[in-house]
Order: structure tokens, then C-alpha cells, then sequence
């Protein structure tokens, strides 16, 4: 390593260190090249803060392990990283007589025997996406009738459960968002190496990543905040001495930490050192030493701080240098077993587990066995009410774990169902939706995981932030005022992006002129009738764990406001919503994880059984993604079967603003912006209409509202499925991120004018219909939107649920009176349409 700290440097740093200072990049790089006393120094403070840790998580002196097998799912790969032995091509596999995977046979065989000897997780290792790279990957699976390598992984998962009872623990390398959603179901907990944060050592020819896809380190800190958004146990870790200067591995633990500290869902971070292999492209380079180890891990424990579990490898050195890695801050050893090799250092075996036990022993610790899942995480699941298991794992967890989530000593796993929670649907907690809310502001109400659920708040307002910095506006000179105008006039639809944002941002005379036009265009494109549909909303449950900031509605299944309805609660309500001459129920709920997997089709049915005339307009994008990784069934499969159930159109809700940077600040662990766009050109494709909607006014500013439109019209262009737009103010008044002081209290009435008037202008040609909404406006909001381009009121909605909770104070239902009084009050006339616009 170049430009090594002077001793000096060293020991300041480690005083600071020793006071429990913070320290940064520059002082962490510094204490990487401790050695000698000061390194001596540098593991006690290490030790000091492991142990702390410890004590606070009410396992004083215990040290952990992970009793597993390892299961080669396949040794493709499409990757070339210069250091690895365990990837090997189809002809090398076709040479020893390996097929390009293993089969189920060979899976459960080794799950099986690994059950038998007492081991509680199964270690899915494998290449990243080797169909992308080799032929013979892509055609195995076409024989087996698997789509993608993560398929037959998820398959392979649930036997797994079923058969033998071990508990999964997938190590697929780069999964996406949607993947890894679809993976939640079936695993417990999964995990990706960061290893490097070095952009140096994946671009440069010859250098440990170069030529390797799935190395890139902004993909790789991608997957972790999707896992941390999607509230997945997840074990991740750094790869020590392939190259990286010291200054570069301070940057890969202080990348680790954000992370951590954002989510909360990093389990674990594993220290790795590198040792070098026979006949592979870095076989002449040294291991790492032993002292630069010991810093790596005592830095890596003092940075991330006591509430990390900190994981040292045990075959990777010595059995009498694991002393040495608890006194640098281990608090575990990650995966022992009894069974096979560790596949990817097969040159390095296990010690016994005795050994391994005397050893931590000696040094003071307790070794006792964990599940593939930590125990903070497995507590809380067996609590009740945690986001971090999916239902249908957790009965496999608890059947191996303690009351203080370690692993119960002697249990031997056994095969259960993979099936859903007992019960199905059923009413729980509150179901009187007209309940009264505090709109002044539900502080005492909260939801009881608060504290945890939404993230960490300092991330969270760093990245809103920064939100606000890469959008920032330079002011317009008036000449450009005139000249956007103008274009506007000619050309509505075709705005360049320098117009529409000087007309999004007109204020006064401008602002007056644009809703004008606005004005203009929909009377030349729909005439001057208002419109309405009569329609009940109904949110079926209240119960979600995805962490939106910005929503009041949700709850935890334990909270005294939680609420779900039955099957015959939903019909009940549509056949009285029928009966009070209703053509429309929009139905949304909560991500619930105790949902059936056929909730969405039983929803649908049970409505159309009931009111087989009953237009069901129901499940956002986000729900849509939920079924999907809940039936297992692709996007299109399941609209498919929705559809068939009876769904006549998809609300274009969960869209907020399509831009991740904004949406990752406002909703944690919702779907990406890709995936929203995916599931309603879907929708379309597959001939089911959907609404198109944005929520503005929180973090964000008049460049994403035009990006979000801009979006939108792309695919109008493409499909033609949208029916309408609905501009949704935010309603802050009971919004965590405005509690928790991030985001600002609502747009202006300037803004919702220049939204809604520039809504009609920049679709104009697209989507015919821009609608206001009474239940966030209120009557005079909405007659004013009706004469900045608006043409509808949206619907009577009986009940509307999400916005009263949120603090809206315009009420829940508008008779058709009501909505009449709205048109007529400036002058228009007014009659009722169908959901998709025909005339009623």
C-alpha cells in the first residue's frame, strides 16, 4: 500500500478512538495501518465496543455460528473475477460429468443429510445470472421449465422447507428489487459481499474486478438498500487485500455503515481476508497479512459500532489466529459445517466445531448456535408484527429458535409446509372506518414501530436534501416567459423541458395566462361538462409494513387502529354501495404479509359474486408487485388472472412521483420507479385500463412534476390504457415525514393551479381527462382547479379512508347533490360517467 500513515498520524487517531470520538474516512484509513502496541490499542477499543454490543442485545459473552451446509446450486457464472476458483465454464462441468446445475434430487440429498447432522440453514451459493453468459445455463433451464436462474432458486427454496426444514439462506449474487421481493417469500434472510467500494478495481484492466458485470459497486450498494428497503435480513461484508489501497477500504466500511444505519437491515458484516489460489489470475499475490486483517476488523467494529455483528471466516486462518480475530471485535463465525466444504475456499476446511468452541472459550465467550436469521430480527418476528419474515417462513423459524432467537440447543429441522398464515381473511382490530381522527395531527396514535419502521430520519432528510440540491431552479428572464407561452400555444403536447418548467413555475399574470390556456384545451378537448362517477372506496385492510413516510393510513397488525375486513365485509359493502346506486368500488389495502396469496383474485370475486354488475376498479401497481411475489405468478400471468376474476381497471396510485430519487425519500420500501411503469404498460397490454396519478408537494419541485409527466405521456404514446390524471396534493397534517420534520406542510394554490393546468397541457392529445379531488382540496379548491384545466371531480367514494387518516379535512363522501353544487357553482354542467368515461 502507497502513502502509509506515519506513526504519529496513527496514534492520534486511536486516541480518538479511545475517547469514543466519531471518526471519519481519513482517520479510519489511518488506523487501517496500525500495527504493533498501537494495533494492540486499536482491537481493545474494538473489543470494548463488540462487548458493549453484546450487553445491550442481552447476550453478554455469547459468540455466534451458524450450523449449515453449503448447497452449489451451480458453479456458472457470468462474471471473471480474478481471484475465484469456485466458477467454471460448461465444459469443465461436462468434463468432471456435472450438469450446468444441480438437480432436486442432489439439493435435497444434501439438505437432507445436513438436517440429519444437525445443521439449520442452507447456504444457496451460486454465479450471478449465468444464462446471460452461457448457453447451456439458458437451455438446462428451458428443460426444467424455469425462466431465469433465480426461478429455479426459489423453487429449490421451498422443498427445501417442505422436505427437510433447513432454513434458506440465498447468496445469488446482484438480484434486483423485484427479485428480491419474489425471494422474501421462501428465505429467511440472503446476502451479497459488498467486498469493494474501489470504482478503481472494476474499471482498470488487470485489477481483481475488471471485466466483471456484477462487481460494479454502485450495483452492489444497490441491492443492499433495496434489501434494506424491502426489510430483508441481509449479511453483506467486505473483501480485504484484492488490491484496494487502505483509503478505499475505509470508504467500503463507511459504505456498509450508511447503509446499516439507514435501513436497518444489514444482519451482518462479514471481514474477509484474501487468499491467494492456484490457477487463477491473482495466484502470485500475497495473502493478506495477518496484522492488516486484525486493523481491517477492529476498524470495521469501531466505525459500525456495537449493534453490528461483526463475522470472521474461522477457516480462513489458523484455528490458533481465531484468537486474535475475537480479540479484534468478532462477535461471530458465520456458517460452520459438519457436511461440505466451504465451495468457494474448498482449499481452506472447517475446524471442528469442538475445537472452535474451546478456542472461544479460552478467550473468554460462550459459542452457541444462531439461525441463518439474527437474532434481533428472529425476536421481533416471533413478537409478532415485524416486517422482517415473511408469514409463511416464520412458523420454520420458530420451530428451530429460542424466545432469545438463538437456536434451540439440540433441535433438529424437520420439513414444514411452505403455505399460508392459518385464518385467510378475517376481521381484526377496528373496522368502523368513520372513526374519528385527530386531524390536528395523530402524535398519541402513532403507529407502534414508529422509531424503526420509516428508517433512519438524518438519512432520510440527507437524501431529501440532496433531492433538493440536484433540482434546484435558476429564475427565468421574462423574455423566456413569453417564448414558453407561445410555445405552449402552438404545441401544446410537445413542450420542450425549458418551457414547461418556466411555465410549471409561473406565478401572477404568467400563472393566470397558462391556466387559461389550460382552460381552453379542455373545453376543446372534452367541452364544458364536469364529471363524476358514483363509487365507493373501500380499504380492505389498514395493515402494511412497507414503511411510506409519507402515510398515516397504515398500521401494524398489533396497533389498536389496525384493521382488516373479511371476504363477506368487502361484498357487503358493494352491494350496499349498488344499492345506493354505485357503478364503481375502488378497493386498495395495505401490504399486509398475512394476506392469502389469492387475496387480490379473492377480493375481486367476492364483489363480482355478490354484484356480478359492479365495475371493480382495485390494486395499485404496489399491490399488483405483492401478489406477484406472493403467487409467484409473473406481472402479466397475474393481471391476466385478475382480470378473469372479475377486475375491470387498475388504479394509477403508488406512482407519487416517478423519479427514485424522490420516491425513495418518500416511500422506503416501495417499488421502483421501472417496476410501476412495467406494471401498468402491462395492464394495458393485456387490455386492462388504468389511472394515472401524481403526488406532489412534499420533497419535491416543478422539475420532477414535469419529469413525472413526461413519463406519463411516453406511455400514453405507447399504449393508449390511460383514462385519466389525478394531480394528489400531499395532505401533511399527519404524515410521518412531516412529523419527523423532512418534508414541507403541502403545495400552495399556486402550485396545485400550475399542476393541473400544466397536467392538461403537456398531455394534451394524450389523456383526455384531468381530474381534481374534492377530498384533498376541498369545494373551492376544486372549482378552481375546474378552471385551470380540470373536468373531473372524481367519485361520491361513500368512505375514503387513506386521505382522512392522513389529516385531510374535506370529509369522507359527497353525495351526488353535492357534486352537482360543486359544477354548478361556477357554471357548468354536470352528469355522471362510468369508471372508464362512457356516459351514464
Amino acid at each position: 500500500m502507497s502513502d502509509r500513515p506515519t506513526p504519529q498520524q496513527v496514534r492520534r487517531a486511536l486516541a480518538r478512538a479511545e475517547r469514543g470520538a466519531t471518526l471519519d474516512v481519513g482517520e479510519a484509513t489511518v488506523l487501517l495501518a496500525a500495527s504493533g502496541a498501537d494495533l494492540d490499542r486499536l482491537t481493545t477499543v474494538a473489543g470494548r465496543v463488540r462487548d458493549a454490543g453484546l450487553v445491550a442485545a442481552d447476550r453478554p459473552g455469547v459468540v455466534t455460528y451458524s450450523p449449515k451446509v453449503f448447497i452449489p446450486v451451480t458453479r456458472l457464472c457470468r462474471d471473471r473475477c480474478h481471484y475465484c476458483t469456485f466458477v467454471e465454464t460448461p465444459a469443465q462441468a461436462a468434463r468432471d460429468g456435472r450438469a450446468p446445475y444441480l438437480s432436486p434430487d442432489e439439493i435435497l440429498a444434501i439438505a437432507a443429510e445436513g438436517a440429519e447432522l444437525g445443521c439449520l440453514e442452507a447456504l444457496f451459493t451460486l454465479g450471478d445470472r449465468p444464462e446471460d453468459r452461457w448457453p447451456e445455463a439458458r437451455a438446462w433451464l428451458d428443460e426444467q421449465g424455469y425462466d431465469s436462474t433465480l426461478a429455479y432458486v426459489r423453487a429449490m427454496a421451498v422443498r427445501v422447507l417442505e422436505e427437510t426444514g433447513l432454513l434458506p439462506h440465498l447468496n445469488p449474487g446482484v438480484m434486483s428489487w423485484e427479485e428480491m421481493n419474489r425471494l422474501k417469500p421462501v428465505s429467511p434472510s440472503m446476502g451479497m459481499m459488498l467486498e469493494t467500494t474501489s470504482r478503481r478495481l472494476f474499471e482498470t484492466k488487470g485489477e481483481a474486478h475488471f471485466g466483471s458485470p456484477d462487481k460494479d459497486p454502485a450495483v452492489r450498494l444497490r441491492v443492499l438498500e433495496d434489501a434494506g428497503r424491502l426489510s430483508i435480513p441481509f449479511t453483506t461484508g467486505l473483501l480485504v487485500g484484492i488490491g484496494e489501497t487502505l483509503e478505499e477500504r475505509a470508504e467500503t466500511i463507511f459504505a456498509l455503515r450508511a447503509t446499516m444505519k439507514a435501513f436497518g437491515a444489514v444482519q451482518e458484516v462479514i471481514v474477509q481476508n484474501f487468499r491467494a489460489k492456484p490457477d487463477t489470475a491473482m495466484r502470485h499475490t500475497d495473502d493478506l497479512d495477518l496484522d492488516e486483517y486484525r486493523a481491517a476488523i477492529a476498524v470495521t467494529r469501531i466505525v459500525l459500532g456495537p449493534k453490528a455483528r461483526v463475522q470472521a471466516p474461522p477457516n480462513l486462518v489458523d484455528l490458533d489466529e481465531c484468537r486474535l480475530l475475537l480479540g479484534a471485535g468478532v462477535d461471530d463465525w458465520g456458517g460452520v459445517s459438519p457436511l461440505t466444504p466451504d465451495h468457494v475456499n474448498p482449499e481452506r476446511p472447517w475446524p471442528s466445531l469442538e475445537r472452535l468452541r474451546a478456542i472461544t472459550a479460552e478467550c473468554g465467550f460462550d459459542l452457541r448456535a444462531r439461525l441463518t436469521v439474527h437474532p434481533e430480527y428472529v425476536r421481533q418476528a416471533l413478537q409478532g408484527g415485524s416486517p422482517w419474515l415473511d408469514p409463511r417462513i416464520s412458523g420454520h423459524v420458530a420451530a428451530l429458535a429460542t424466545d432469545d432467537g438463538l437456536a434451540r440447543p439440540g433441535v433438529k429441522p424437520t420439513g414444514l409446509p411452505w403455505q399460508e398464515p392459518d385464518g385467510g381473511f378475517a376481521s381484526v382490530g377496528r373496522t368502523d372506518l368513520h372513526a374519528s381522527v385527530d386531524t390536528e395531527g395523530r402524535t398519541e396514535d402513532r403507529r407502534s414501530d414508529f422509531a424503526d419502521v420509516y428508517g433512519d430520519w438524518d438519512s432520510v432528510k440527507d437524501a431529501a436534501d440532496g433531492v433538493s440540491r440536484l433540482a434546484a431552479l435558476a429564475p427565468q428572464p421574462p423574455s423566456e416567459a413569453v417564448a414558453a407561452l407561445k410555445a405552449a400555444e402552438a404545441d401544446p403536447g410537445n413542450l420542450s423541458d425549458e418551457h414547461a418548467l418556466t411555465l410549471m413555475t409561473a406565478e401572477g399574470d404568467l400563472l393566470e395566462q397558462v391556466c387559461r390556456l389550460a382552460d381552453d384545451l379542455r373545453r376543446e378537448t372534452v367541452g364544458d361538462d364536469v364529471t363524476y362517477v358514483v363509487n365507493r372506496n373501500i380499504n380492505f385492510t389498514n395493515v402494511c409494513y412497507v414503511g411510506c413516510r409519507f402515510c398515516a393510513f397504515a398500521q401494524r397488525r398489533t396497533d389498536a387502529d389496525a384493521f382488516s375486513l373479511s371476504l363477506d365485509e368487502v361484498a357487503d359493502r358493494a352491494q350496499e354501495a349498488w344499492d345506493l346506486g354505485a357503478t364503481e368500488v375502488c378497493m386498495q389495502g395495505g401490504i399486509d404479509p398475512e394476506l392469502p396469496a389469492t387475496a387480490y383474485f379473492d377480493l375481486v370475486a367476492a364483489v363480482k359474486q355478490r354484484v356480478p354488475e359492479m365495475h371493480v376498479h382495485a390494486f395499485s401497481p404496489m399491490e399488483v408487485v405483492n401478489g406477484v411475489a406472493r403467487t409467484g405468478l409473473s406481472i402479466e400471468d397475474f393481471l391476466i388472472k385478475a382480470r378473469e376474476a372479475g377486475l375491470g381497471s387498475l388504479p394509477g396510485t403508488a406512482a407519487e412521483i416517478l423519479d427514485d430519487d424522490v420516491r425513495w425519500v418518500l416511500t422506503k420500501g416501495k417499488l421502483p420507479t421501472r417496476t410501476w411503469i412495467e406494471v401498468v404498460t402491462t395492464a394495458h397490454r393485456v387490455g386492462i385500463p388504468t389511472t394515472s396519478t401524481m403526488m406532489y408537494g412534499h420533497v419535491d419541485n416543478p422539475r420532477h412534476w414535469v419529469g413525472h409527466l413526461r413519463v406519463l405521456s411516453r406511455i400514453q404514446d405507447e399504449t393508449g390504457g390511460f383514462t385519466e390524471f389525478v394531480p394528489l396534493p400531499f395532505v401533511h397534517t399527519s404524515a410521518p415525514i412531516y412529523l419527523a420534520g423532512v418534508a414541507r406542510p403541502g403545495p400552495t394554490l399556486r402550485d396545485n393551479l400550475a399542476v393541473h393546468a400544466m397536467a392538461r397541457i403537456l398531455l394534451h392529445g394524450r389523456i383526455h381527462n384531468i381530474q381534481t379531488s374534492w377530498v384533498k382540496l376541498g369545494v373551492d379548491g376544486t372549482r378552481a382547479m375546474l378552471r385551470a384545466g380540470a373536468n373531473d371531480v372524481g367519485g361520491t367514494l361513500m368512505e375514503e379512508t387513506i386521505s382522512r387518516m392522513a389529516g385531510s379535512e374535506h370529509g369522507s363522501a359527497k353525495t351526488v347533490a353535492e357534486l352537482v353544487e360543486i359544477g354548478a357553482g361556477i357554471g357548468r354542467p354536470v352528469r355522471e360517467r362510468t369508471t372508464t368515461y362512457g356516459t351514464r
